[in-house]
């Protein structure tokens, strides 16, 4: 699993007011070098750079934000991410060669986003990321997604960018507040080769668990990644801090790939003869599924 890290962004409470200064003069690179040094140690592939809105000064400070990176890791690939299509066009600009194609984060399928930024990624030769967000927002289900999905790769195709510059997002919703939406990704996950064939896919993991107590989210972090993965996703957003999920993701826990690929397949264990960690895990797969109702307590059951 590539996992691209998520903690260089606006909302950051290292790094974030280096992003919301306007004077150049009074911005310090060493903090966004620290923690992209950091990321890098910890296991991630490309680094995120998000700046949000970025409605202000956007087009100057995303290209600053990208040569202060590049300084500190260079040939790291990276993903220019805001709502901002010009301070992304500006970070593009300034991207130097890397080990991988940089990517843009992310191409909604809405006509008024993808006509704009899909020739944009096809003049600097990035990929980008194709979000199943269209002109009503959320889809209702798998073939939604899918309906998406042809609209927007069939426009990049005719734009000359091939699938295999594509990273498919289906968006990763809130278990506790849209259980079925999870199943409903998973479905579209599986659907995606024989539509798409050669694309990729990524998500924003930690949305699962947007909103469920914070010692809950790594067990349904970790646990929805590796169910995605059976079903062919390539990458995810990541928690460059949960060094489970990085272990995980780079093939250290097969014993927990293992028994949840065993519960996809139909294996179902005998809960009370694992151990706890195993439990655990097997009792977060139920709740994703939708086979147990969720509950904030759903671990002690």
């Amino acid at each position: 699993m590539i996992l691209f890290g998520e903690s260089l962004n606006v909302i950051s409470t290292v790094i974030g007011k280096e992003f919301k200064e306007a004077d150049p003069a009074k911005r310090n690179p060493e903090p966004i070098q620290k923690e992209v040094l950091r990321q890098k140690e910890l296991g991630m592939d490309y680094i995120d750079i998000n700046l949000g809105p970025a409605k202000k000064f956007g087009t100057e400070l995303m290209p600053w934000v990208v040569n202060v990176v590049q300084e500190a890791v260079p040939g790291i690939p990276l993903l220019l991410d805001s709502s901002n299509i010009d301070a992304i066009e500006a970070g593009l600009k300034v991207c130097k060669p890397a080990d991988k194609p940089h990517i843009v984060n992310s191409i909604m399928a809405r006509p008024e986003r993808y006509e704009k930024m899909v020739p944009m990624a096809a003049k600097y030769e990035a990929d980008f990321v194709a979000l199943m967000w269209g002109p009503d927002g959320l889809p209702r289900d798998e073939n939604e997604r899918a309906a998406l999905a042809v609209e927007l790769l069939y426009y990049a195709n005719e734009a000359g960018i091939p699938n295999e510059k594509i990273w498919v997002d289906g968006i990763v919703t809130p278990v506790n507040i849209q259980q079925q939406q999870c199943m409903s990704l998973l479905n579209f996950q599986m659907m995606l080769e024989d539509m798409a064939p050669g694309s990729k896919s990524t998500c924003g993991l930690s949305n699962i668990s947007n909103g469920p107590p914070e010692h809950l989210r790594g067990i349904l972090n970790r646990t929805y990644m590796v169910m995605l993965e059976k079903y062919g996703m390539a990458a995810v957003i990541s928690d460059p801090l949960d060094t489970k999920l990085t272990a995980i993701a780079k093939g250290q826990r097969q014993d927990i790939v293992d028994l949840i690929y065993g519960m996809m397949d139909g294996n179902q264990p005998e809960i009370a003869s694992l151990d706890k960690e195993m439990q655990d895990y097997a009792k977060t797969y139920k709740v994703i599924m939708g086979e147990t109702l969720y509950s904030d307590s759903w671990l002690e059951i």
